[in-house]
Formats: structure tokens, sequence, C-alpha cells
């Protein structure tokens, strides 16, 4: 989680540094509570079910070999959707993007995350047509070719091959410690 962190806080430098248009990180203190809101909510909330179902469907199963039991997946999946529910009914409601009527750096934290269950094989967009829509006003907001690009590793995770074992034994601890 604290990369994540600092990666959040990176991207709000950046958006400092480089005297980036308001509707990044609005000068105004409310629109950017918005902003700030969602950033505080989704590390703990849409980043852990995100990140707990791309591996359990994938990365357990292919990379390491290790199953995870039907009950477990079921409890992901079902997490990752109450999740879902919230960000379109708590955050995006009715508006065009998660903190109003422009992209932030919330869209970008949001549709980062939700590609890593898509590159799991989970289609978290079906069923959720305000999110559907919200994911192409995004994308062609920072452009469709960036963000394909900035997505196509985790897209092809169901391709990884197998993990060495030694490199599966390395791996364990952490990765336990990361999606519990």
């Amino acid at each position: 989680m604290c990369s994540r962190l600092y990666s959040v806080a990176i991207l709000l430098y950046l958006t400092h540094k480089y005297k980036v248009p308001d509707y990044w990180y609005p000068q105004d203190l409310q629109a950017r509570a918005h902003v700030d809101e969602y950033l505080a909510w989704q590390h703990t909330t849409l980043r852990r079910s995100c990140l707990r179902a791309l591996w359990h469907k994938v990365m357990f199963p292919v990379f390491l070999g290790e199953q995870i039991p039907p009950d477990v997946l079921a409890a992901t999946l079902a997490e990752l959707d109450a999740n879902l529910q919230l960000l379109e009914h708590k955050f995006l409601q009715d508006k065009a993007f998660l903190t109003g009527s422009h992209i932030s750096p919330a869209d970008l934290v949001a549709i980062t995350e939700l590609i890593h269950p898509v590159g799991g094989g989970c289609q978290v967009f079906e069923g959720h047509p305000k999110l559907a829509a919200w994911r192409q006003r995004v994308e062609a907001a920072v452009g469709e070719n960036l963000s394909r690009e900035a997505h196509q590793v985790i897209l092809k995770a169901k391709d990884s091959p197998p993990a060495n074992p030694i490199i599966k034994q390395k791996l364990m601890p952490g990765v336990l410690a990361m999606i519990r």
C-alpha cells in the first residue's frame, strides 16, 4: 500500500510543479476536497478489492500455481462488486467524472485500479453502464493510445508464464501480506 500512497503523492506533486490546468487538482478548496476524498477512500477499498481480484483470479493460479478456494474467490468478487457500486453511487453519481465535469487525479487513479481486475478477466464494467461510459470519457480525455499503452502489461497478466520456484518462494510472503 505504501507504494500506492507515494504514487498519489507524486501525482499531486506533478500537478503543482507543472502548473497543470486547474481541473487536474483544483485551487477551489471544495472541489479539491472531492479529489482528496476519493484519493483517501480508494487506497483501502477499491484498490484492495481490485488487486485481490487480479491475484485471486489470475496471479495465484497462473503465475504462482496456487489455487484459490471457490468461496474465497466468491467473497473477493462480491467485495469488488460492492466497491464498484459504491464508486458508481457515491463518487460518480450523474457526473461526467468522479469529482465533477472535468477529469482529475481521482479518475486516473480509479481507472488504473479498475484495469487490474479487467486484466484478471473480470468484466467490471458489465452491469455498470455509468462506469462503462465514464471509462470511455477517461480514455478519451487522456487519449486512447496512451491509455492502452499504460495498461498493456496488466491486461496481459493472464498470459504470464508460471513463476520459477525460487522466485515463487521469495514472492509469496510479500504477496500474501499485500492482498490480505
